[in-house]
């Protein structure tokens, strides 16, 4: 065959290869990582729940920034651009209470993120200065239905646009009802937190015909269990149902990040209508959150996803400089104030979200004692760390106390008492935490029907009697869902934490503490019975 004959076949092998390199070009490929519910994390953890003498080590902002620097260096080599994200609740702890959330803040800016959702931590120590701390890092800090209380005024951007590498992301952040409800109402009360469903559509309508892909950064669904092992307890794991409904509320996100449940999902799930992948970590920076999408570039359509959650294994992760560089000078200035000994305990003080618990029952006591009550109350989410064996420092109790919640002595019926135990039995916020009563109950019983008895100071509670009762100002300003203390008169409002009143009782105890008495919180049957009804 001559040339001439052979022109066609050459032409249309030439078109048909400039059709598969067009349609390549429509094909590109890009990794989005994402944390939630990072709460202060900023040194590893020990993973005292895995197999390991001593247990293994996980997370630390230093050594996850040197897994996220190791993935962009891989994909730059590739051409694919690397996303960053956070879906809220950096805040918490005592590093993050010492500095007003401003270590926090640096630390994300130092690793590179390209925008963060606003959690309910973020407001712990007011939203004027989370307002002042958003407004100095160079990634955007988005609310889409977060407003000035009274007005149409936003009070963060609800959405943004990221570019890489030609790629565009449309990025929208929200919080949900239920993380509104556990921030301390004194801090937000100018402001206004609405149905975030309306406010992702109207965000999606906006950006849809601008970008590459749609992602959402979402801070909702039922709170988390506040253990750092709660990924080692089935029982405790919260579902992502308020993820899956906005999903499918709102058609056309691609992505949906989630936060506040501490939900782990070990591989994206797929919303069986509109196909968006949610994913969400289990928090506290033990895990990276990997997602690797191919997609359409013409269409929008994503034509592939990878997924895992990436064990930041802290032994086996050199430190990144940078970031210990940056950490280094808030450790400094805070060291002095942290350091010092103020007790010791014969053992450790554990914290168990769901049931009566050693570090529970010990800041009851304490409240109470403070308080010259009869019945103390305190939160299961409002303990954050153990207290350990041995030296107890001022920065473990920090850690383990990171709020600014005082004491609150009020006046409560014994009607009033069994209905927040009712309300703590219910496990949507964990079991409330008690001192100076017992309790029987029952989990396979109905809402409202699991308690079966209960005394105080040994004699069975008079409903019509009136006791007096400590209990931290967030319960008692109605936090957590307990409605009930906002019906009670306070006698009496201690300018004190919980914090520091835990280390006044140290220090006025020489000798080392032992476990509080246990046997407050009874059950009738094994908690499990009661676990499908959460």
């Amino acid at each position: 065959m001559n040339l001439r004959a052979k022109r066609p076949y050459v032409w249309g092998l030439l078109s048909l290869l400039a059709v598969q390199a067009a349609l390549l070009a429509q094909e590109r490929e890009l990794v989005i990582l994402y944390t939630n519910d990072f709460h202060s994390a900023i040194d590893p953890i020990p993973a005292y729940w895995m197999e390991g003498d001593p247990p293994p080590l996980l997370g630390g902002a230093a050594h996850l920034m040197t897994l996220v620097e190791r993935i962009r260096k891989e994909e730059a080599r590739k051409g694919n651009p690397v996303f960053l994200f956070d879906t809220g609740d950096m805040f918490t702890g005592m590093l993050a209470k010492l500095t007003q959330g401003e270590v926090m803040m640096e630390m994300m800016a130092t690793l590179g993120y390209d925008a963060m959702a606003i959690g309910n931590h973020e407001f712990d120590y007011g939203w004027r200065n989370f307002r002042r701390l958003m407004n100095r890092v160079s990634f955007p800090v988005l609310g889409a239905n977060i407003f000035y209380e009274g007005t149409d005024i936003p009070f963060a951007p609800p959405h943004t646009i990221l570019e890489k590498e030609g790629l565009r992301l449309g990025v929208i952040g929200i919080i949900g009802q239920d993380a509104r409800s556990v921030i301390l109402p004194s801090m937000v009360t100018e402001l206004r937190f609405e149905d975030p469903a309306p406010h992702v559509a109207d965000s999606l309508w906006e950006l849809q015909d601008d970008v590459d892909l749609i992602v959402v950064l979402a801070h909702q669904g039922r709170t988390g269990p506040m253990q750092t092992d709660a990924e080692a307890h089935a029982d405790l794991q919260r579902d992502f149902e308020a993820d899956i409904k906005l999903s499918g509320r709102v058609p056309g996100i691609d992505v949906f990040v989630g936060g506040h449940a501490h939900r782990g999902i070990e591989e994206p799930f797929v919303h069986p209508q509109n196909k968006t992948l949610i994913v969400q970590t289990y928090g506290y920076g033990t895990r990276l959150g990997y997602l690797r999408l191919k997609i359409d570039t013409e269409s929008g359509e994503v034509l592939s996803h990878q997924g895992e959650l990436l064990k930041v294994w802290s032994r086996k992760l050199p430190p990144d400089a940078r970031m210990l560089r940056k950490m280094q000078p808030y450790k400094e200035r805070t060291a002095p104030i942290i350091g010092p000994v103020v007790g010791r305990s014969r053992q450790r003080l554990i914290r168990r979200y769901n049931q009566e618990s050693p570090l529970g029952s010990f800041a009851a006591d304490v409240l109470r004692q403070a308080g010259k009550a009869e019945v103390g109350f305190t939160n299961a989410g409002g303990l954050r760390a153990d207290l350990p064996e041995g030296e107890i420092t001022i920065g473990n109790v920090q850690d383990a106390f990171p709020f600014y919640n005082d004491l609150v002595v009020l006046e409560m019926t014994g009607r009033q008492i069994a209905q927040v135990l009712e309300q703590g039995l219910t496990l949507l916020r964990g079991m409330i935490q008690v001192s100076g009563l017992q309790a029987r109950y029952d989990l396979s019983k109905p809402f409202g029907e699991r308690l079966l008895q209960l005394s105080i100071a040994g004699k069975p509670a008079d409903p019509e009697r009136t006791y007096r009762v400590a209990a931290n100002s967030f319960l008692a300003e109605g936090g957590d869902l307990y409605k009930t203390f906002t019906e009670c008169r306070w006698i009496e409002h201690i300018n004190k934490d919980v914090a520091a009143l835990v280390i006044e009782y140290l220090k006025d105890h020489r000798e080392p503490i032992e476990l509080p008495p246990s046997g407050r919180l009874i059950p009738v049957e094994s908690a499990s019975a009661g676990t499908a009804r959460q």
